[in-house]
């Protein structure tokens, strides 16, 4: 009996052992091995595909897609150039993990800097960018979280600008959070995807090589970025972006067991993402003029916004546009003024709708315009 109880707790353990640790989403295809995912696309922000997407977990150096965004928005703003010289403190020269190995007292242009963040991690370059847009970490961190808050990031708390998780005691961020912020850096700001699709560089004049601790860059067609993350806290994460055929998707993967594991299970993420859906996008196009009544204009010159939706690809070709104008149209008319709508069907369902807008001004006719209308009238009559 004893020997037939241990053999079944034995067996029971190993199946026991054999069980995922995550829970698997009904709603979702397919599993990918991670603790949590998101598949978003860039545009819209549609999520696609989510497992567990609101739980708060270390998102190790993947933190720093919010690091960059904050320094992406000084460059932008015109606070911070490219060409400016960062100093290094001996707190960001004592950064460890990834690093460019920056000295205390020394000093390298924000692109550099920037370029060392991106494409290897650099903590000690992240923490010298933060000190001289905020004046310290702490302050860089504050902005941190909130931005986070404007951004809509319900499960975020950051402790710091690296993702270095050793001493921290919330440093956490959900997967769809993630897709949040990283769609916000590749849209406001692409310029980022300039320094994130790069395999290799350097610095120093050629002196210290940099090699993208992102593999999908070089290995999967039309990636993009952004930023991988791991620490025996976190495991390995990553927000992968590629695009194709002006389809710009966003892959979260957090806490998969191997760096294999989460980069395959990013590419499985877009790869059922680039299969199954496709852009379409219809661009700013002039409409027909439009009647005006009690206008300087008998007529008023319109615009269709421009319009973009995500479709399955399945029955994608069966789009139907309708185009309605408003009934009557009185003067005065401001350019911008909404005349109609353009609403977009696919299989008779409405998937979305752009705006007719007058593309002039047309001025209300005066008493002194009535009059001399009329008296034009009379006069040809």
């Amino acid at each position: 009996m004893k020997k037939i109880l241990l053999i079944l707790m034995s067996t029971l353990m190993i199946i026991v052992s054999a069980v995922p640790a995550y829970c698997i989403d009904e709603n979702i295809p397919f599993d990918v091995a991670a603790k949590s995912a998101v598949l978003m696309e860039a545009k819209t922000g549609r999520v696609l595909y989510a497992k567990n997407p609101d739980e708060a977990l270390p998102p190790a150096s993947v933190t720093k897609v919010m690091t960059l965004l904050l320094v992406m928005e000084e460059i932008d703003s015109g606070k911070l150039r490219l060409s400016d010289m960062i100093p290094v403190s001996e707190y960001a020269a004592s950064m460890g993990g990834s690093q460019v190995f920056l000295e205390p007292g020394e000093e390298m242009s924000c692109e550099d800097m920037l370029k060392s963040v991106v494409i290897s991690s650099a903590n000690d370059a992240a923490v010298a960018l933060a000190e001289t847009v905020a004046g310290s970490e702490e302050a860089f961190v504050k902005r941190m979280n909130e931005r986070a808050g404007e951004l809509g990031m319900k499960n975020t708390s950051f402790e710091n600008v690296t993702g270095l998780d050793d001493d921290t005691a919330n440093h956490t961020i959900s997967a769809y959070d993630i897709a949040l912020v990283s769609r916000e850096l590749i849209t406001v700001h692409p310029t980022i995807l300039n320094y994130s699709s790069i395999w290799m560089d350097s610095i120093r004049n050629g002196e210290f090589g940099l090699s993208n601790t992102n593999r999908l860059i070089r290995f999967y067609k039309g990636a993009t970025g952004l930023k991988t993350g791991s620490t025996s806290k976190a495991g390995f994460c990553i927000s992968a972006t590629a695009r194709r055929d002006g389809m710009h998707l966003i892959a979260v993967i957090m806490g998969s067991e191997t760096r294999d594991e989460r980069n395959n299970a990013a590419k499985k993420l877009l790869d059922w993402g680039f299969a199954n859906y496709s852009s379409y996008e219809v661009e700013r196009t002039e409409g027909e003029a439009v009647k005006v009544i009690k206008g300087k204009k008998n007529t008023v010159k319109t615009e269709i916004r421009p319009f973009s939706a995500l479709l399955e690809k399945q029955g994608a070709e069966n789009v139907e546009i309708k185009t309605e104008y408003k009934g009557k149209i009185t003067a005065p008319v401001e350019k911008g003024q909404k005349l109609g709508t353009q609403s977009f069907f696919q299989n008779g369902e409405l998937i979305g709708k752009a705006d007719i807008t007058a593309a002039e001004d047309i001025e209300a006719l005066g008493y002194g315009d009535i009059l001399l209308r009329m008296i034009k009238a009379l006069l040809f009559k």
